[in-house]
This record gives structure tokens, C-alpha cells and sequence, in this order.
């Protein structure tokens, strides 16, 4: 592989799994900056069956933009919330079909996101479930304490 810095060729120091993928570390032979590279598996793709009946390819980019909303500004690590992600992602490519519904993706984050975070939890709810009122919420958080 060329660097990016002066396209000088690249060796491997280390190389690891990573959730999905592999993970190498690279030295430039020639001005000797180091790199991080990431193979990702190929996958077929799984499309999303939307609550109207569209149809539309998973993206792992939109799962990630409604989860990292709901843990906007919250204690919660930033590595936890990744692994949670690639917890859901690894998941739903397991199944093996070539078609989801979304309401299962919902469900899988609310269950994991509960775990890791309340408010969170509760932040995400509002949106998939579409709270309409403080009743919504009320009854989602006594749902929450029991």
C-alpha cells in the first residue's frame, strides 16, 4: 500500500481483528508515519422493509446517526456505543436474509440502548415510537421502571 503522506511504500507492524473486519498498523518506509487501515468483510446487501413498504439498502451510516442522537451528551463511551452498533449490524448480517424489517432494527436498538442508558433509551423511544405527548412519555418511563 502507498502512503498517504508521500506515497512511499508501506509495511505492516501489526495486524489484529476487528469487529467486521481486520485492523493493520503501517509504517511508511520512506518518512516513517504511521497508519491505521481497516479491511472491511464483504457483504451482500440486506435491505430494510420501512414501516409504508419501501424498500431500501441497510445502511450502517443512518443506524449510527439515530443512535449517536439519542447518546448526544451522555456518560456513555464512545467505544460502548461503537461496539453496540457493530453488536446490531453483526447481528442482522447473521440472520442471513436478504430482507429486514425495520421495526426489528428498532427493537434491537432499544434493547441494547436501554442497557447501556436510560435517557438514551428514552431519547430514542420518542422518535421510533413517534411520542405525540407527555402521556407517550409517561407511559414509556413507567414501562422503564418496572
Amino acid at each position: 500500500m502507498e502512503c498517504p503522506y508521500c506515497s512511499g511504500k508501506t509495511r505492516v507492524t501489526d495486524k489484529r481483528d476487528s469487529p467486521g473486519g481486520i485492523r493493520r498498523r503501517r509504517e511508511c518506509l520512506k518518512c516513517k508515519k504511521r497508519v491505521t487501515t481497516y479491511e472491511k468483510i464483504g457483504r451482500s446487501d440486506v435491505y430494510v422493509i420501512k414501516k409504508d413498504g419501501r424498500r431500501e439498502i441497510f445502511s450502517r451510516d443512518k443506524l449510527e446517526s439515530g443512535i449517536y442522537r439519542a447518546f448526544e451528551k451522555r456518560p456513555v463511551p464512545k467505544e460502548k456505543i461503537e461496539k453496540m452498533i457493530n453488536e446490531i449490524e453483526e447481528q442482522l448480517m447473521r440472520h442471513g436474509r436478504k430482507e429486514v424489517k425495520s421495526f426489528t432494527i428498532g427493537e434491537l436498538v432499544m434493547k441494547k440502548t436501554k442497557k447501556l442508558d436510560n435517557v438514551a433509551y428514552i431519547r430514542f423511544a420518542s422518535v421510533y415510537r413517534d411520542f405525540q405527548d407527555l402521556k407517550d412519555f409517561k407511559e414509556e418511563l413507567g414501562r422503564l421502571k418496572k
